[in-house]
């Protein structure tokens, strides 16, 4: 199991939130932490089983710029 943790300010999200927000239905994960930070800035954690399926998921995170991914081992 991996923790992928996606970061993004205030701006960013205006942006592309809807878009990230289609996106991640379309995968299993489960959303394990967020939280909207004072700034605006938001923080997202997802549960991801396997470490390839964190490869593609950071790839497809990476795909909006100003979004920054990195996991950890659950």
């Amino acid at each position: 199991m991996w923790k992928v943790n996606i970061n993004c300010d205030q701006e960013v999200w205006k942006l592309y939130g809807a878009d990230f927000k289609k996106m991640i239905a379309s995968y299993p994960y489960e959303l394990i932490g967020s939280k909207k930070l004072p700034d605006g800035s938001r923080i997202m954690s997802y549960k991801v089983d396997e470490i390839s399926e964190v490869e593609s998921f950071q790839e497809e995170c990476a795909k909006f710029a100003g979004f920054i991914t990195d996991f950890e081992s659950l």
